[in-house]
């Protein structure tokens, strides 16, 4: 355990490839994930720590420093830290840190493979120096040990019965104290895990009740399309025109609800801010519910970011949900949305996109405010919060390039500022297609694979209106069966499907008919797609309107 070499490098791939380099050498290599795990390790004992500067910026170093300047007197752990290539000089801070980590050596990034392992020679060779004055200092003080045992018998014969008694109660006191405060922390720790395993388990029913939801608002959506487009009486127009305006709704509702239910890894896209802000104005204000004012004022028309759009409504959705528990007799929450310069060397320099939201709550008491984005950690009593929102704001933020902050009085309400690095305008899919679009020539058959009997109607009636020959299959392998009799010039198959799920349907008819265009519908928000974009897939999102249908199939025709 004392030879250990310990690697806190949270971003990227530095720790395996860390890791990778000095196993070569026989060296025992643990990666931590954070600056507590580090010190954790410590406690256990090692032989050196390699630490990228990156990882010393949260708010968890000090518990680092603090180990380090509570040693034995015979350890000075040595440390290597992995810094970034600076092209000026450090800051007041950087030097400070590097000060406090006392026995360090710097390396500078990019390094190559021989730096890294004589350096981690040299620091366990120091270490084992160490380890051998530890070893002497343990002989000499276990012979001075002796002696004072010696001379503490021989005081303890003349102590008194009822001295001895009062110690060995008081001892028996405190033992009994500390495994009470461990049965509670435990007993803490547990209702928080079933809180945990409580919300996973309903992202899962969300994610399950959404899908077929969509399925049932496709269903009325292009029906009432398909209504408003044949019939020739206003009235009856009319009100198809209603309802399609209700499902879209529907649509963005259900959309918002299956963020809880997403496991997928982040997919970065270009997001403008002000837009998903505007279009989360329903949800937000359901959740707040009447007794809270809501308002939002936006610096720009556009702002926009580079973000997973899904994740970042969840974090907004988490900080509204926190302000609402934070005012119990109501208030108001305050959301500006802006663009700053980065206002000091914890963010990259630059511009970004910032959104504050404001709220007139009880506010967080200054002794914990240091601790909000720490997981599982919460103010909330046992049963009302998992200690997790707060620190999934942090990490969204955090893996979009950007970061999280926060001020708080205790008694006059809480600011969250969300720091995200901004971007141009991104041309929209619309502006896209447009340029490529263009009319399909000639009768084109579609095969149609869906298990749900109303959707697939509805997509039948649909592609038959638009003009097209249209097949039709209830499940995956009576789909496959058809293809080689059909001959058809697109497949279109849904993704949840009972024995073959869609992504298996498409592997299997590429055996078949290599060039066969596909569209994948899919109402899950977590559907494992990577692997599409190399089969010449495309994605139609449930629900879709009409116009959405008619683009694909031509696009996916046309390429």
């Amino acid at each position: 355990m004392e030879r250990r070499v310990l690697i806190l490098a949270p971003f990227g791939r530095d720790a395996d490839v860390i890791a990778e380099v000095l196993t070569k050498d026989s060296r025992e290599c643990v990666r931590c994930s954070d600056t507590r795990a580090l010190t954790a390790e410590l406690g256990s004992g090692a032989g050196t720590a390699l630490i990228t500067e990156e990882a010393l910026a949260g708010n968890e170093a000090p518990v680092l420093f603090g180990w380090l300047e509570n040693q034995p007197a015979w350890s000075d752990f040595p440390i290597i830290l992995l810094a970034g290539n600076r092209v000026g000089r450090r800051s007041a801070h950087s030097l400070q840190v590097l000060e406090r980590l006392g026995n360090v050596v710097v390396l500078e990034r990019p390094l190559n493979s021989e730096t890294l392992r004589r350096a981690v020679a040299s620091s366990l060779r120091a270490r084992n120096r160490q380890y051998d004055s530890r070893q002497h200092l343990d002989v000499s003080r276990r012979h001075l040990a002796e002696r004072i045992r010696a001379q503490a018998a021989l005081v303890q014969l003349n102590d008194s019965l009822e001295s001895r008694i009062a110690e060995r109660t008081h001892e028996l006191a405190s033992a009994n104290d500390r495994l009470m405060k461990e049965i509670h922390e435990r007993a803490k720790v547990q209702a928080v895990l079933v809180q945990s395993q409580k919300m996973e388990a309903l992202g899962q029913l969300t994610g399950g009740i959404a899908h077929d939801f969509n399925n049932l608002l496709n269903v009325i959506m292009v029906n009432a399309e398909l209504i408003a487009r044949i019939s020739v009486d206003e009235r009856v127009r009319t009100m198809a025109a209603t309802a399609k305006r209700a499902t879209e709704r529907g649509a963005k509702l259900t959309g918002q609800l299956l963020t809880f239910s997403r496991t997928s890894n982040f997919d970065l896209k270009a997001v403008d801010v002000v837009a998903l802000l505007q279009g989360m104005r329903d949800i937000i204000t359901v959740s707040l519910g009447s007794s809270i004012q809501f308002a939002t004022h936006f610096d720009a028309e556009e702002l926009w970011t580079e973000a997973d759009a899904n994740q970042l409504e969840l974090a907004i959705l988490n900080l509204a949900i926190n302000a609402r528990d934070a005012m119990p007799g109501g208030g108001k929450l305050a959301v500006r949305v802006g663009q700053r310069v980065a206002p000091d060397s914890t963010l990259a320099d630059g511009a970004y996109v910032v959104a504050e939201f404001s709220d007139t709550g009880t506010g967080i008491p200054a002794d914990v405010i240091s601790r909000v984005f720490d997981p599982f950690f919460t103010t909330k009593p046992i049963g009302k919060g998992t200690g997790l929102g707060l620190s999934q704001v942090y990490g969204i933020t955090r893996q979009a390039g950007g970061t999280a902050r926060i001020e708080s009085e205790e008694g006059r309400g809480t600011t969250v500022q969300l720091w995200l690095p901004i971007r141009e305008r991104a041309v929209s899919e619309s502006e896209t297609v447009s340029a490529v679009e263009q009319k399909v020539e000639g009768i084109k058959r579609i095969l149609v694979v869906e298990d749900d009997n109303e959707v697939r109607g509805m997509l039948v009636d649909s592609l038959k209106m638009l003009g097209y020959v249209v097949t039709e299959a209830p499940d995956g392998r009576t789909g496959l069966g058809r293809l080689a009799g059909d001959h058809p010039d697109l497949l279109m198959v849904d993704f949840a499907m009972p024995g073959m799920n869609g992504i298996d349907v498409i592997a299997a008819a590429r055996k078949v008919r290599d060039d066969l265009p596909v569209i994948l519908a899919t109402g899950y928000a977590d559907a494992d797609i990577s692997r599409l974009a190399v089969w010449r897939c495309s994605i139609l999102r449930k629900p879709f309107q009409l116009d959405e249908l008619a683009r694909t199939v031509r696009l996916s025709l046309i390429g």
